[in-house]
């Protein structure tokens, strides 16, 4: 349990210190800065849909034979449509956006900055729940390393998502304090979410195989939705692109060496 629940906060830890970033650094993020640190994020998500989520789910249904991409597909698709309701259903404003989303509402724009990346991590806190949860049951075909090796890889990507919600904030007016807080709390929803899961395990190990691919779909629909057109704003740039393959390179080695 000690294991469990070190794993679970190791993503928010990782939120945590990126928000720390608002405390030393100026108040404003370069704008090439922040494409590449979303372009790594954004390659650690996709790779670690693929194998940390999408992978194990397809070889847990390997009992299927051919139509053992099924319970991935109908997973993943459920995902995706879960964050599409969200999306339509919260009210939240992305970053260097002057225009909110979702239903109408009178939330401050800072409000409505954190629920945007509290809607990015609602996924990943989830992923790394069903992860652990199939580790904990101990017939998921799930180790203690791979499940590590998932929530190292969210770890590492929620650093530069903490410095890019909190840098923003200070940069809106909020004061470092604030924005930090701000910060740490957008994470915070990693650990909850995860920690549910765990706690609904005899709920979903059953359907092991759909969760986990639940998990990839709506992580691809934030890094499709959000984080690529983020990496891609402004002017033309290959450094987020090149950051992309290096978070995809860096979450595929750590899944791979200690999965």
């Amino acid at each position: 349990m000690t294991n469990t629940a070190l794993g679970i906060l190791i993503p928010f830890f990782g939120t945590s210190l990126g928000s720390a970033c608002v405390l030393f650094m100026k108040n404003k993020l370069n704008p090439i800065l922040q494409r590449a640190l979303t372009g790594f994020a954004a390659g650690v998500m996709v790779a670690a849909s693929i194998w940390s989520l999408l992978i194990p789910a397809m070889e847990q249904a390997d009992s299927m034979g051919q139509w053992a991409f099924m319970p991935a597909a109908v997973g993943f698709w459920t995902g995706i449509l879960f964050l599409l309701l969200l999306d339509r259903t919260i009210p939240h404003m992305h970053m260097n956006s002057s225009k909110a989303e979702g239903p109408q509402s009178s939330l401050q724009k800072t409000t409505m900055l954190v629920l945007a990346v509290t809607l990015h991590n609602l996924p990943e806190g989830m992923a790394v729940g069903v992860v652990y949860a199939g580790w904990v049951s101990g017939d998921a075909g799930i180790t203690a390393m791979g499940a590590l090796a998932l929530s190292l890889g969210i770890a590492i990507q929620n650093f530069p998502e903490g410095a890019i919600i909190s840098m923003p904030l200070r940069a809106e007016g909020a004061d470092k304090g604030k924005a930090f807080l701000y910060g740490v709390l957008s994470g915070a929803v990693e650990p909850i979410g995860a920690a549910l899961t765990i706690l609904a395990a005899g709920f979903v190990l059953p359907l092991l195989p759909y969760f986990l691919s639940f998990a990839a779909g709506a992580m691809i629909y934030v890094v499709v939705e959000e984080l690529i057109p983020e990496m891609s704003e402004g002017e033309h740039s290959n450094v987020g692109t090149i950051l992309f393959a290096a978070g995809f390179t860096v979450m595929m080695a750590l899944d791979v060496a200690l999965g």
